[in-house]
């Protein structure tokens, strides 16, 4: 891997080219309960487990570094933001706060004497400190001091409270619950808080530029005892001055989310996975879960992949409109980079739909690549390509942010980070190994250096019904894989096969196979979206039907002339596909949920899979809670015969166990 990533290194510098690489991989606890590890963003138990996270990560990868806990993002329904972890270091490997030898036991530190202390260093005086009640922690009060400062010198204003003040009652740090709205109108907001809490103490960072904010944290060091113990709440710059190494863990919905730093190269990637899977064992956490009596999968929060810039004026996209398009129209003619290594639920209503299946018309997604390309390179263009690519690259709904190739983050100025110049690529679940997932990083990378050296200009494949049947059984995905990777392999950029493979037996597992020839696996399914339904108080929601599954059954054509397989009583036909291989698919009725489409069709497991030729009849089982086909009892009664199962198209190659 490591002379593939060189080989991509090389032809990105030869074309001047700095393309970072993030991404956001997700995790969850070895064992997951509760519904802030299905559906809810944050939990009893979620921020324990972040803690613990960056307190491993800081420990094995990142020493000298500090956690600084902050609020994260605020969505619609949700009535308090959720929270974030900072994890900051410097590249240097100097540590952010520079502390003195531990002492052999930690020091009691009072918050005032500390506060009293800083305020000295600082040049400020102590005559501004004050306290405030919290409404939260009886006894222990938040003790404040008015703050602002360049990083060469300090200020400290006057704020005068009225009597019986105290902090907001609600969640969050103390510096976020200062009752700001008491003070008179005009003057200063920021503020150093320091709250004693059952652990240590708890400062507050007010938000400053990158140089006053470190000098504040040097100071902080000074001030402490050595050994003292403490924490960091509050605000955390931008590295304007390209000094740090960031990791950010954040509350998301069923996962702890982790945003790795915009990386330089592939090995600085490579390095910050195989570290943070390290650090997630360390924690008693994982990429992956296994839900009882079902087989492993990814989180379902996805491991999204990010190109950009190092820095806007340097983004490699702005001024090279065609290399982009180059990207999205390679993309939309390999279904395999859509489905293959994305979760279990495709489609329209996933979360990383293709631009193709979003209710876009095609030939509007051509004319806005066939103009894209046209536009001169050299000059920057990131307004008109952000608006032209916004409205084709979003859900049916017109959400930006699920999309396969999201653009929300590109050039978007009306959104909190919206204009950063990074296309993420989201149809990508996590991954149960490190190195796994850096292979998938390294083969987009490694086609986002092929397609710049060689654009691809063909026009929009229209897939028609097969993208939705054909495409969504593994076989036909890896069929097309292997054709990318002999693109690749002809572009002198060979891939690592064989780790794809694992991913690829990972992601669809046998669940038969025969000495003969008979190899069944899962397939995909894409789940509809119902509408709307009332729930208690008043609100609605709108659930997707999960109720249907989809098997591929792969043999080689003389089993397809020897044997007749059935499933519970039907003929299922084989599909002559290519290479001496047969292909057929099988949906079924797996659940019966309420709502759901068609509710009149029962549930149609066990599936039992009768296998008869050459004078012999085989007989096997998948039951509601098995991961694979178990043999039966050689005298076990065959199903009641039925008709043979039938497709919805003649000319589909998946059929439909619910279509009698």
């Amino acid at each position: 891997m490591k002379k593939t990533a060189a080989k991509v290194e090389r032809i990105l510098s030869a074309h001047d080219v700095k393309l970072t690489l993030g991404a956001e991989p997700t995790c969850v606890p070895e064992n997951p309960k509760g519904a802030e590890w299905s559906i809810t963003a944050t939990g009893p138990t979620k921020l324990r487990f972040a803690e613990a996270l960056a307190e491993a990560f800081i420990r094995q990868s990142l020493p000298g570094a500090i956690a600084v806990f902050a609020p994260g993002k605020t969505y619609p329904g949700e009535t308090n933001p959720r929270w974030a972890i900072h994890l900051v270091g410097r590249r240097d490997g100097r540590p952010m706060l520079p502390r003195a030898k531990a002492a052999p036991k930690k020091p009691k530190v009072s918050p005032r004497s500390f506060l009293g202390k800083l305020a000295g260093i600082l040049g400020v005086g102590q005559k501004n400190i004050l306290s405030l009640p919290d409404p939260a922690a009886p006894g222990a009060p938040a003790f404040v001091l008015p703050l602002d400062g360049d990083g060469d010198s300090w200020t400290s204003p006057k704020w005068i409270f009225p009597v019986g003040a105290k902090l907001v009652p609600t969640e969050g740090p103390a510096g976020l619950r200062l009752p700001l709205h008491l003070l008179e109108t005009g003057g200063p907001r920021r503020a150093l808080t320091v709250q004693q809490t059952p652990r240590r103490l708890e400062i507050f960072l007010p938000p400053l530029l990158q140089k006053p904010w470190t000098a504040l944290l040097e100071a902080i060091a000074a001030a402490l005892p050595a050994g003292a113990a403490c924490g960091f709440t509050g605000h955390v710059p931008a590295d304007e001055a390209g000094e740090w190494r960031q990791l950010t863990l954040a509350a998301d919905p069923g996962v702890i989310e982790i945003n790795l730093p915009p990386c330089a190269d592939w090995e600085e990637y490579d390095y910050h996975l195989r570290s943070l899977g390290a650090a997630q064992k360390s924690a008693g956490l994982r990429p992956w879960k296994q839900p009882a009596g079902a087989r492993a999968e990814g989180t379902g929060g996805g491991h999204h992949i990010l190109f950009g810039g190092p820095a806007l004026w340097e983004n490699p996209f702005f001024t090279r409109p065609e290399w982009l398009v180059s990207i999205l129209r390679y993309w939309q003619h390999h279904p395999s980079l859509s489905y293959l290594f994305t979760g279990c639920y495709v489609g329209p209503t996933s979360q990383a739909p293709r631009p193709d299946e979003s209710g876009k018309s095609l030939w509007d997604l051509e004319m806005a690549y066939s103009w894209l390309q046209g536009l001169p390179s050299g000059t920057d263009h990131r307004a008109a390509i952000a608006g032209t690519l916004i409205h084709l690259h979003s859900d049916a709904g017109g959400n930006t942010h699920r999309s396969e190739t999201s653009f929300d983050k590109f050039w978007n100025p009306s959104l909190p980070g919206g204009a950063r110049g990074l296309v993420e690529f989201r149809a990508l679940e996590s991954l149960p190994r490190a190195d796994w997932a850096s292979a998938l990083a390294l083969l987009w990378r490694a086609l986002a250096a092929m397609l710049l050296d060689s654009p691809f200009r063909k026009p929009l494949r229209d897939f028609g019904e097969s993208l939705h049947d054909g495409f969504f059984l593994p076989s036909a995905l890896w069929w097309d894989l292997e054709a990318i990777l002999a693109d690749l392999a002809r572009a002198g950029i060979p891939a690592d096969e064989k780790k794809l493979r694992a991913i690829f037996d990972w992601r669809f597992p046998v669940l038969l196979r025969t000495r003969d020839g008979l190899t069944v696996r899962p397939a995909l399914e894409s789940w509809p979206l119902l509408c709307e339904t009332p729930l208690e108080g008043g609100n609605t929601t709108r659930f997707v039907d999960t109720s249907v599954d989809r098997l591929e059954f792969l043999a080689g054509t003389e089993f397809a002339r020897s044997h007749r397989i059935r499933i519970n009583g039907r003929a299922l036909p084989f599909r002559a596909w290519k290479r001496g291989l047969c292909l057929s698919g099988l949906r079924y009725r797996r659940s019966a949920l309420h709502p759901s489409l068609h509710p009149g069709i029962g549930v149609q497991l066990p599936l039992v899979l009768e296998i008869e030729g050459r004078g012999t009849t085989r007989r096997f089982e998948l039951a509601q809670h098995s991961s694979v086909f178990k043999p039966l009892p050689a005298k076990t009664p065959s199903p009641a015969a039925g008709p043979p199962c039938r497709a919805a198209n003649p000319a589909h190659r998946s059929f439909d166990l619910r279509i009698p």
